[in-house]
């Protein structure tokens, strides 16, 4: 038997879909506009950075940017093209890759961030007060929490 939504759940749930899509479009635009690059270049130059030597598995840096291995794949052939990330084979696994953040990559990114924070600032964080910033990393907490799942990692 299917769970409808309720009316507040419904309500909901579409107040949330158009909102997240407001804050990625304008994430994105400003990107775009002032680092020549989209969001999801950014998250991956951003994971890559927060690395251990400022690599990671393929599959975990598709896991980490929330997209599947083929589309991971293109876009770091993209960031390759620019010379921002370098591929090698997995030291522990010949069958796996592992992304490098190039210096040049680590460099765009530190170019990018003041502007990208000031857009998440203004998008997402100046309409709410403290008490809705807390809540919505609870919720946050809460939704990724129930998502969550390991995968292999390459040492």
């Amino acid at each position: 038997m299917t769970r409808w939504l309720s009316d507040d759940e419904q309500r909901t749930w579409r107040s949330y879909l158009a909102a997240t899509q407001l804050v990625e479009e304008a994430l994105d635009r400003q990107l775009q506009r002032e680092a020549r690059m989209p969001h999801t270049y950014y998250m991956i130059l951003v994971a890559l950075s927060e690395a251990p030597e400022r690599s990671m598995r393929m599959s975990e840096l598709a896991r980490r940017a929330q997209a599947s291995q083929s589309r991971l794949s293109h876009a770091v052939a993209r960031l390759e093209e620019r010379g921002w990330i370098e591929r090698s084979p997995c030291a522990s696994d010949r069958r796996g890759n592992v992304a490098v953040l190039t210096e040049a990559g680590f460099q765009a990114l530190a170019e990018a961030a003041p502007g990208h924070v000031e857009e998440v600032r203004r998008s997402l964080f100046d309409p709410l007060s403290p008490e809705q910033v807390r809540a919505l990393d609870e919720i946050c907490a809460a939704i990724r929490a129930a998502h969550e799942d390991t995968g292999p990692a390459c040492s």
